[in-house]
């Protein structure tokens, strides 16, 4: 049975991973609207990876026989002067999950749950890896200044990010579907 700290701090945490899901999916829509389709790939991808990391959580807490309580959701934003902007808001967003990853290993250890220390793990190390890919896009981003033709190559190589099987954000995976 999973302690109550852990659930509660874990069900906060549904709700951390579903906002980070609407917030990069506001950045696709960004980004397409800047004809920027490397950079909304790689946001749609990116998005993938927080609804997988939510459900990681909720899996988690019915796994142990607690129950999941999802939480009303908040629009951060919609909107961004620049792709430097949302670069920018990317790595500050994924500073903030890493805080609160730790919050919850914090709870984890203070309660002794060592069933959920490796699910925990993995989240560490999982902030590590999302924090490190979105310092090196935003400091090529800052490295390009004002280059039209430094912004084309950079999205042209965010494209070249591959989703997970099946991903219900693929737009390749769904129109088979149909």
């Amino acid at each position: 049975m999973i302690p109550q700290k852990v659930r509660d701090i874990m069900n906060e945490q549904i709700k951390n991973e579903m906002e980070s899901y609407y917030i990069y999916l506001s950045m696709v829509a960004y980004f397409h609207s800047q004809n920027l389709e490397g950079m909304a790939h790689w946001m749609r991808c990116q998005a993938h990876e927080e609804m997988i990391h939510a459900m990681k959580f909720f899996d988690h807490i019915n796994d142990r026989g607690g129950q999941v309580v999802l939480k009303d959701l908040k629009q951060l934003k919609t909107g961004w002067a620049s792709p430097l902007e949302a670069w920018k808001d990317t790595l500050e967003h994924e500073q903030f999950i890493t805080a609160k990853i730790n919050d919850v290993m914090g709870v984890v250890r203070e309660s002794k749950d060592y069933a959920a220390e490796p699910i925990m793990n993995w989240f560490v190390n999982e902030q590590i890896e999302e924090e490190a890919n979105a310092t090196k896009i935003l400091e090529d981003m800052k490295r390009i200044g004002d280059s039209k033709e430094g912004l084309l190559m950079i999205d042209r190589e965010l494209a070249a990010r591959v989703f997970p099987a099946g991903s219900p954000l693929d737009p390749v995976a769904y129109a088979a579907a149909t």
